[in-house]
């Protein structure tokens, strides 16, 4: 099996050092993966983003990273009335 190893990075900010947040987002990876019968082997989550190593081609693992981006950004934008959570800041915009 190939295998992928991708991230997810904050588009501002280290948000992911708020209590709860990481764990949060871990879940819903781990969540995503059963559900898909994903194999992840590591995930590492730091204050800017979460890097998620997988059993997945690099297409396959494209998909993966975009439910969770679109999971996760859905759950930030509702519970802290903010802008997403992933993303690139526009030109210009970076911090």
């Amino acid at each position: 099996m190939e295998m992928c190893t991708l991230r997810l990075r904050a588009l501002h900010g280290t948000p992911l050092d708020e209590a709860g947040l990481g764990a949060m987002v871990e879940a819903t990876a781990r969540g995503i993966a059963e559900r898909m019968g994903v194999v992840i082997q590591g995930i590492r989550i730091e204050a800017d983003g979460v890097t998620i190593t997988m059993e997945l081609d690099k297409l396959s693992g494209l998909g993966f990273m975009a439910e969770l981006r679109r999971t996760t950004n859905r759950w930030y934008e509702q519970k802290y009335r903010d802008g997403p959570l992933w993303g690139t800041p526009a030109p210009g915009r970076e911090e």
